[in-house]
């Protein structure tokens, strides 16, 4: 029974594992940069179509998510086209589900794409990041609002 129990733990989080499957001619979507030169800040939109949009950070990523008919060949109408919504934690290099991320604003580091969010999948980690890198404030994805986009692209 208990070797069941673990098959069916492994089956599911093998499912649940994401990946990011770039390579070394991948290009950012909104930044236009590649994004294996800041493995730590990649995120990644897989559509339900099967398309996978790349991104260099979270910033990126989140400006497209707030706005994604402003690059209409991508082909998406409304956030129903989003299969998942990935990005790297910034510390283990892992990918992990982006709604469930918490994100640094104010940290004196800065991504390809510039003032960022680096993401973390816990809120100890993001705290712990925080703390060493000046952070100003840990938010969750809902709480990102597209002004902080616009504030950290220069554009306010």
């Amino acid at each position: 029974m208990i070797k069941i129990f673990l098959a069916v733990v492994l089956a599911y989080s093998v499912a649940l594992s994401y990946e990011m499957d770039y390579t070394k001619e991948t290009e950012g979507l909104v930044k236009k940069l590649k994004v294996h030169k800041g493995p730590n800040w990649v995120a990644k939109i897989e559509l339900t179509n099967g398309k996978k949009v790349f991104f260099v950070s979270p910033k990126a990523m989140i400006e497209f998510y707030h706005h994604p008919g402003k690059w209409f060949d991508v082909g998406v109408k409304s956030e129903d086209d989003f299969k998942d919504i990935i990005v790297t934690d910034f510390t283990t290099l892992k990918p992990i589900n982006a709604r469930g991320a918490f994100y640094v604003y104010g940290s004196n580091m800065v991504s390809p794409a510039g003032d960022d969010l680096p993401a973390f999948a816990t809120y100890e980690a993001a705290d712990k990041y925080a703390k060493e890198h000046n952070g100003k404030r840990i938010l969750n994805f809902k709480e990102i609002p597209e002004a902080l986009i616009k504030l950290l692209n220069g554009r306010i």
